[in-house]
């Protein structure tokens, strides 16, 4: 299982600004190791976002994004209190989802 996000919600006038760092290798399926072989593909493909279980943000990703990706965006009308979930899935399969509450 990959390692857990780093997700920071705040309030800032009408709209709450998110955060994310997420630790993942984000491999393109071009690079080789030391032996020659090629280092096969492993990237996040879709990230979501939900407010209080209501989505508000979809993304397509490909291999062209880098290592541990940083991605901020902003929701309009959050408040302080509100639950910020962060999830992603990758092209083997694997998922994560990582909460914060808005400050």
């Amino acid at each position: 299982m990959a390692d857990p996000m780093r997700v920071r919600a705040q309030v800032a006038g009408a709209n709450a600004t998110v955060r994310v760092l997420m630790s993942h290798e984000m491999e393109t399926g071009q690079r080789k190791d030391a032996a020659g072989k090629i280092i096969p593909a492993w990237y996040i493909q879709e990230v979501m976002a939900t407010l209080n279980g209501k989505t508000v943000l979809t993304a397509e990703w490909g291999p062209a994004v880098s290592k541990n990706p940083f991605m901020q965006f902003s929701i309009k009308g959050a408040k302080v209190g509100d639950k910020v979930a962060i999830s992603w899935r990758d092209n083997r399969g694997e998922t994560r989802t990582d909460e914060a509450v808005v400050a």
